[in-house]
């Protein structure tokens, strides 16, 4: 599969963007277990031209992640054009457009998944985007706005039209949100339109390497996209890559392999911002790992290591828990 010029090997599995999750710490993270690509957390593009602080602070990629895209949202065509460009400046390796974010804050407003409702107003958007940028430009979106208006298969082929370089379905409306399953039946109709040739990546409950598999063997699509199911579990990568070439599921590692893993999580997120923000950016995702679901009467535990403050107050709380009740 090739993005412009990046050329992927069989099988490409990417790291979803997701907002407060895919800073550069858990990118790089990913990365180190088998991730393909990553994505940043998407950012603004209002925000980023009025030069907004902690927006601007998203640009900042390593090349040690790379590939990486990042990506942007908005619903005014002057400011994404504006924000594309500035992003290209920070020379990620593809600029991808946000139209398919659910949330009340971004689609009730006309932009992510808002966009669903003003396909004309994407579509100009997008020719705009690909238009003033030199690397490749993508978009991520949803099969439609609600289950009367599941537009995505049309829409896909009027978007490639733009000059786009590849697409990413979620396969749930915006309506949706993250209830219920995907559906992937539609993405596998994008990707087996004769009339496309882009590349699609299939994106929806991808949370084991099975479901991985199948969306290749089933549907075809090109590459796929993990992103909830990798919160607290940076380390699934790996089991997916190893079982799209291998075809075996990988042994389960000792409960304190995984557990070293979210440690190292902590650590870098301190060592990006400081102590206090990074306990506060990192205990939620830990606290929601897999690996804890097994634990009987967790709710306590997940409780205090919600309330963390320092990394070692963190680590007490993870290093305490009873490991002889933990089904791996």
């Amino acid at each position: 599969m090739q993005i412009g010029k990046l050329t992927f090997g069989k099988y490409p599995v990417f790291l979803a963007p997701m907002e407060d999750v895919t800073d550069i710490s858990f990118r790089l993270l990913c990365k180190e277990f088998g991730a393909d690509m990553v994505y940043t957390e998407f950012i603004s593009s209002d925000a980023l031209v009025r030069h907004v602080n902690k927006t601007k602070a998203k640009l900042d990629v390593s090349d040690d992640e790379r590939p990486v895209a990042m990506q942007i949202y908005g619903k005014e065509m002057e400011p994404m054009v504006e924000a594309a460009r500035i992003c290209e400046s920070a020379q990620p390796d593809i600029l991808d457009l946000n139209f398919g974010c659910p949330v009340k804050k971004v689609a009730g407003k006309g932009a992510g998944a808002g966009m669903l409702r003003n396909p004309e107003l994407m579509l100009a958007i997008t020719r705009e985007v690909v238009k003033a940028v030199q690397i490749p430009v993508t978009v991520k979106t949803r099969l439609g706005w609600d289950n009367d208006h599941k537009i995505i298969v049309e829409l896909a082929e009027r978007l490639q039209d733009c000059g786009i370089a590849a697409l990413t379905i979620h396969g749930r409306t915006r309506a949706q949100m993250y209830i219920g399953e995907a559906d992937w039946t539609l993405i596998g109709e994008v990707k087996n339109n004769p009339r496309m040739f882009i590349p699609v990546i299939g994106n929806g409950d991808l949370n084991s390497p099975e479901k991985c598999r199948e969306a290749f063997d089933r549907f075809g699509v090109d590459a796929v996209m993990v992103g909830r199911a990798a919160i607290g579990s940076p380390w699934l990568f790996k089991e997916i890559k190893d079982y799209l070439q291998t075809g075996r599921l990988p042994e389960r590692q000792p409960f304190k392999y995984y557990l070293d893993i979210l440690k190292k999580q902590v650590l870098q997120s301190v060592a990006r911002l400081d102590e206090r923000r990074g306990i506060l950016h990192s205990r939620r995702h830990i606290a929601a790992s897999p690996l804890f679901k097994h634990i009987p009467d967790f709710k306590p535990t997940k409780v205090a290591m919600l309330r963390a403050n320092t990394v070692q107050e963190l680590f007490d709380i993870m290093d305490g828990l009873n490991l002889n009740h933990i089904s791996l």
